[in-house]
């Protein structure tokens, strides 16, 4: 080869390197991420020829007019484990307990409980592109993707301890059917539990709405246990739900979760985790300097809301929106308006009151702004040094679209003790 293979490595490959995703690479992108953050504990073998294909391709297109064989993209991967890997806000523990897989990862609030309690990530999946971008800022791997295709699932390895799911909640067509596993074919929980059965994780946990337990009836739940419990063959204790306001974190958010533990390891037994002692409050999470005037209510938008409340009150609706008492608690950040326009709150530290976006009207004097995308961040109890380099608008939907951490955290807790892993 006519040029030097260490500095070209070093200028492409250097601290400012960013994986890049071509057209077409997504998967490719990820195994090359996955290797880096799995080189040490024998499930890079899962990764590795497409690592080796991503480098390759990453330097041809730096270089077109350069032969890039496998010997220097190789030597190229090997400077990266020592200049990628390990530099990201959350890298994983240095000598992790168990291994873990994160599937409908989202931005990661299953993967920050989980290595805070000493798990290794082996493998994350997330379809939409504007949750991966924050998943590899924070974590430096990009999810592989849509993990209802096999082209996704190959990449899966063997031999982890807990699988995680934050799957969305579908209907299942079981008219006149027992509601086994067949019957959940087209559905997302279809592909969770052939993960389930395929590689046998010693444990699962699964987390959803509220609402699946009345979902179709109750048939979906039971449909789901069904599968779980005699199907696949787990000892699966019955569902609780999950309040985060009892777990550290000002917010009504009421989620489902679902354990599990394999056969032959003998589980009969456990409890989900104790409530908290110590409650927080809104004023807990609130931004300790001024916010952007961008957050502040105009008059007229804060008019139509009061009488969209009124309509509604009128009618013996409780719908609307809310402004928050400091010192109880937030309700369910979600995407959509409702989210933000039923999490309100007072603060008169404003001192400019000139817009800085379009706006209808004034900016209001009353002091009436929206929760910051950091302040529902905290409401999920996502650690402070989390990045989110997103749109605000891109930024509520994934921090409401997210599980609160400490109510995972703690669950994942039971989970891993239950195991005799801590």
């Amino acid at each position: 080869m006519q040029f030097n293979e260490t500095v070209l490595i070093e200028k492409v490959l250097g601290d400012s390197f960013k994986v890049r995703i071509l057209e077409g690479e997504e998967n490719s992108a990820a195994a090359f991420t996955h290797y880096l953050h799995n080189h040490s504990n024998g499930v890079s073998n899962f990764f590795k020829k497409d690592a080796l294909n991503h480098v390759k391709k990453q330097l041809s297109y730096q270089f077109p007019d350069k032969e890039i064989n496998d010997e220097v993209a190789d030597e190229a991967l090997q400077y990266l484990l020592f200049n990628l890997a390990t530099n990201v806000p959350f890298p994983a523990p240095a000598n992790p307990k168990f291994k873990f897989i994160d599937l409908f990862a989202g931005i990661g609030g299953f993967r920050i409980a989980m290595q805070n309690l000493g798990g290794k990530c082996v493998f994350s999946s997330e379809w939409d592109k504007y949750s991966q971008k924050t998943y590899e800022l924070n974590f430096g791997e990009v999810p592989f993707g849509d993990i209802t295709k096999e082209s996704t699932k190959k990449y899966i390895p063997d031999g982890f301890d807990v699988l995680c799911a934050g799957f969305p909640c579908q209907a299942f067509s079981i008219a006149g059917k027992r509601g086994g596993f067949e019957d959940t074919r087209g559905t997302l929980f279809f592909d969770v539990a052939e993960i389930i059965n395929q590689k046998r994780p010693k444990a699962f946990f699964l987390e959803n709405v509220k609402g699946l337990r009345n979902h179709d009836g109750g048939r979906t739940l039971s449909t789901i246990l069904n599968v779980l419990r005699n199907d696949l063959g787990y000892f699966v204790p019955e569902p609780e739900i999950i309040n985060a306001k009892d777990f550290g974190v000002p917010q009504n958010r009421e989620r489902i979760f679902i354990v599990g533990f394999r056969p032959d390891l003998n589980i009969s037994k456990f409890k989900y985790p104790k409530k908290y002692d110590v409650p927080k409050t809104v004023q807990d999470i609130i931004e300790k300097k001024e916010v952007s005037v961008k957050y502040y209510l105009s008059t007229t938008y804060l008019e139509t809301l009061r009488k969209h409340k009124a309509r509604h009150e009128g009618k013996g609706n409780g719908f609307g929106y809310q402004i928050l008492e400091k010192e109880g608690v937030a309700n369910a950040v979600v995407c959509g308006g409702m989210g933000r326009e039923r999490n309100l709150i007072i603060d008169n530290r404003l001192t400019n009151f000139t817009p800085v976006t379009k706006i209808t009207g004034e900016v209001n004097k009353e002091g009436i702004r929206k929760l910051t995308p950091f302040e529902w961040s905290q409401l999920q109890g996502f650690p402070k040094g989390f990045q989110l380099k997103v749109s605000d608008v891109q930024a509520y939907k994934q921090l409401g679209n997210s599980v609160a951490v400490p109510a995972i955290q703690a669950t994942a807790n039971e989970i891993v003790k239950t195991l005799k892993i801590l």
